[in-house]
């Protein structure tokens, strides 16, 4: 039960006490603010009335007991920002950027989602969508009112305005490459033969002693993995052991835990000895990431006495010291190179983190490829027209104009409770 100083009051915090009401004694259990928001100005556009209590957990747990004993039922998973959804508070886009935002790892990730959930991608989407449903109806016109001499366009006119919807929809889409790694991050492996300094490198870059290191080779006999922020960007990094004919079945193990890690990660880190001449198993590891997303490093440049520069034309190379800290910033700013994108300059412009959202515009583009083969083909324009709709019902899906609800209730079941 609460007891209020003072009246409900629209958009007023008001104190008050939480009475234990299921107790003979009717004792205080808090001090509480309970604040009333009148719809439509809520979050979900409902009434609401919010009550603050101090953080301990028995005292919460007791308020949602006396609140559900007294008739209120606990919430859905992303109940809240659904019916924010439903009731237009919200579009599709920012409603899942709700989620990303209560996900983020880093700063940079909840500032892309802020201005996901501030409408950055339904803005950069809308007057995509606007040039296509113009067109659309320009084609309408010539179709059904053809007797009343209504203008149609050229197939030069259609071809032209289908590339100024084609072109920003393909940029949105190219966007994603970035937007995956801000939204999921980054797996970067570190690999090399034992004691090329593997270990202090990666304690260097987590800026902490995660991994032990010692001048036995051999050491690290187990995968170790931290994830770090680098401009914004969750990187996980995994340190592994040095990769040679196994000594015993430990080592075996590392090892075959080495190659798995490798052959996973986004990005992997193939760290050399520059105090010593290329031995075969770096050659070795050299030939595995061919083709692949890779750095080579050449570790403790404090000391060197050997340069490996044939190998800079097939990888990106740095030299680089764990001791001295030579390189560091030089390898971080490879690293974020390698990601395809820049944060300082993104954050402010709406681009694709979701996977559904890829995938619909990837669909939407299909069919306006379709549609600039009908008009090749001098199709009717009717039949363009079924293209030219294929694709802007994927838009409208982004949005969440026309989803269907199996698709809210599988996007709103990985909220938390009470979101």
């Amino acid at each position: 039960m609460l007891r209020l100083k003072h009246g409900f009051e629209a958009g007023r915090a008001v104190l008050g006490e939480l009475i234990d009401s299921q107790d003979n004694s009717s004792s205080r259990i808090d001090e509480v603010v309970v604040t009333y928001f009148e719809k439509p100005r809520s979050y979900t556009t409902d009434d609401i009335v919010e009550i603050s209590a101090h953080g301990s957990p028995v005292v919460l747990a007791r308020m949602v007991e006396l609140s559900l004993a007294a008739g209120a039922r606990l919430a859905e998973p992303g109940e809240f920002t659904m019916r924010a959804f439903l009731n237009g508070r919200l579009d599709l886009t920012q409603a899942e950027a709700v989620r990303d935002l209560i996900d983020s790892q880093t700063l940079y990730q909840a500032k892309v989602a802020a201005q996901q959930l501030g409408g950055a991608l339904s803005h950069r989407l809308q007057p995509i969508k606007q040039k296509l449903i113009n067109l659309i109806a320009t084609l309408e016109a010539g179709v059904d009112f053809a007797e009343d001499d209504v203008s149609v366009l050229s197939n030069e006119q259609i071809l032209e305005r289908l590339s100024e919807v084609r072109s920003p929809l393909g940029e949105l889409a190219h966007s994603f490459a970035f937007g995956k790694i801000v939204h999921e991050g980054l797996t970067l492996a570190i690999v090399g033969r034992p004691n090329v300094g593997k270990s202090s490198l990666f304690n260097c870059l987590v800026e902490r002693e995660r991994a032990i290191v010692t001048a036995t080779p051999g050491t690290t006999r187990d995968l170790v993995s931290e994830t770090v922020s680098i401009e914004g960007i969750p990187v996980r990094l995994v340190d592994t052991a040095g990769i040679r004919q196994a000594l015993d079945e430990a080592e075996s193990i590392g090892i075959r835990k080495s190659m798995e890690a490798l052959a996973d990660a986004d990005l992997v880190l193939v760290v050399l000895d520059s105090t010593t001449s290329l031995a075969e198993e770096d050659r070795e590891l050299l030939a595995l990431v061919e083709g692949r997303s890779a750095i080579l490093v050449q570790n403790k440049a404090d000391i060197a006495s050997c340069q490996f520069s044939d190998l800079s034309a097939q990888l990106p190379c740095l030299r680089t010291s764990a001791v001295t800290g030579q390189g560091i910033v030089d390898l971080r700013k490879e690293i974020l190179r390698h990601v395809g994108g820049d944060a300082s300059t993104s954050a402010n412009t709406g681009f694709l983190t979701n996977l559904r959202h890829q995938n619909l515009v990837k669909e939407s583009l299909a069919s306006l490829d379709s549609a600039k083969t009908a008009v090749a083909n001098r199709f009717p324009h009717e039949m363009l027209l079924l293209d030219l709709y294929g694709a802007l019902r994927p838009l409208d899906e982004i949005t969440g104009a026309t989803t269907t609800d199996d698709i809210l209730n599988l996007i709103f079941s990985s909220f938390c409770i009470g979101k």
